[in-house]
């Protein structure tokens, strides 16, 4: 290591990389230089040595070579790719990685809040912090400015995690739905299936006579192609399923109507291929929805035109008028917010085990969970439990033939009366 003045005034510091290149950088004063060989010679003592240029490596550039370096499955990869795409190659694609810095970062995340969701933001910083944990990790900067960022809170709302009683599935939905799709619904809500598992079912996985079906493989779906994936979420998600015997009869005159898929797929679409679930939501479900009265409202008026009402994810009530019932119901559909979701048909299921004194254990089994707090966190908190709190509580007491009710004169002897002397708002 050495220091050396410039002709131009400037102070040279030099020294030697861990590959033996020679390495220099300069500095307005022989003192900046000094303390910066200083700092190198204690960072390649300790094998933590970085590069003091290697930052200048634009974050798109280590962006996309990380992503490319990732061994994910195929949804992950769509899914992490399509986030980095919109979200955070916009904001960060140009800026040198040794130029990022905490305050901007956390200046990033509170302006993506106001615009995006908490799981938008979140995701997205998620990404941006592997990125830069990656940079650190090859030495290119010294250290990742996402540490200690706040992110924006996630909220719980009303529409959360909708969850539908047997009742009305049997007596509103599945009317609505058109009949190629009862059984579809039907196995999927009374198996607490997840969609990749109710669109993958094959035949070889159904066994009706005995009342079960095995979940073996699921569906997945990347930007509208399907493919099998020949193992489930987890290791626990490949689990036996006991069906009632309804659905057993259900799920069999399915099949004798409208036959089997390709590969043997119990609930394949018109052409023989797995459902498609972007598809099915827009055609299928919501509209489904809309005619089980789950979800806005369409009313006939002057015997032609139908009116279609509403309420956004903000709760504001909008209405059009259509030309016909069913533009009103896909009106609806389209514009509504919120509004039962596909997978809260998994929930319900869970959440009616919990009602019905299912033990925790054989809910998380029959769930697919790795873990039963995952059971006791998710469905436990869902259930309403006031008719047994009552219960518990028993009536309004009422006092011994022998042991009058107190007067006023008892006052004193009463525990919860009130001191006279405490002065109470």
């Amino acid at each position: 290591m050495s220091i050396h003045k410039t002709p131009r005034g400037r102070w040279e510091a030099k020294w030697r990389d861990p590959s033996g290149r020679q390495r220099s950088k300069n500095f307005p004063t022989k003192r900046e230089a000094k303390d910066f060989l200083a700092e190198m010679a204690t960072t390649l003592r300790r094998g933590n040595y970085v590069d003091p240029h290697a930052g200048r490596q634009r974050f798109e550039t280590h962006a996309r070579a990380w992503l490319a370096s990732r061994n994910d499955e195929a949804t992950t990869k769509a899914r992490d790719a399509s986030i980095m795409h919109n979200h955070v190659i916009p904001q960060w694609g140009s800026w040198q990685l040794g130029k990022i810095d905490h305050l901007s970062v956390q200046g990033w995340v509170t302006e993506l809040g106001t615009r995006r969701s908490p799981a938008t933001t979140a995701e997205a910083f998620r990404l941006t912090s592997a990125v830069l944990r990656s940079a650190v990790r090859n030495r290119l900067i010294a250290f990742n400015p996402c540490e200690d960022v706040r992110l924006p809170k996630r909220r719980k709302h009303d529409h959360d995690d909708r969850v539908i009683s047997r009742e009305d599935l049997s007596r509103l939905l599945l009317p609505a739905l058109p009949e190629r799709y009862r059984a579809f619904v039907a196995t999927t809500a009374w198996a607490g299936l997840r969609w990749g598992e109710v669109a993958g079912l094959r035949a070889d996985a159904l066994d009706l006579e005995a009342g079960r079906l095995r979940v073996i493989r699921v569906v997945v779906e990347v930007s509208g192609n399907t493919a099998f994936k020949p193992f489930p979420k987890s290791v626990a998600g490949r689990r036996t399923v006991p069906l009632p015997p309804w659905l057993v009869t259900m799920i069999g005159e399915h099949n004798d109507r409208y036959g089997l898929g390709d590969h043997g797929l119990v609930f394949p679409n018109a052409v023989g291929k797995p459902l498609r679930r972007t598809l099915f939501r827009s055609r299928v479900w919501r509209p489904a929805l809309v005619r089980a009265g789950l979800l806005g409202e369409v009313a006939e008026i002057d015997g032609h035109k139908f009116e279609a009402r509403w309420a956004d994810e903000d709760g504001d009530e909008d209405s059009a008028i259509c030309g016909s019932y069913e533009e009103a119901v896909k009106a609806v559909a389209r514009e509504a917010g919120a509004g039962l979701r596909f997978h809260d048909l998994r929930h319900s299921y869970a959440t009616w085990l919990v009602d019905d004194g299912v033990p925790p254990n054989m809910v998380q089994r029959v769930m697919g969970h790795e873990n039963v707090t995952t059971t006791l966190q998710l469905y436990t908190r869902r259930t309403e439990h006031h008719e047994r709190i009552l219960d518990a509580l028993g009536g309004q007491p009422t006092p011994a033939a022998d042991d009058p009710a107190p007067t006023s004169s008892d006052s004193d002897d009463d525990p919860d009366e009130e001191d006279p002397g405490v002065v109470t708002p």
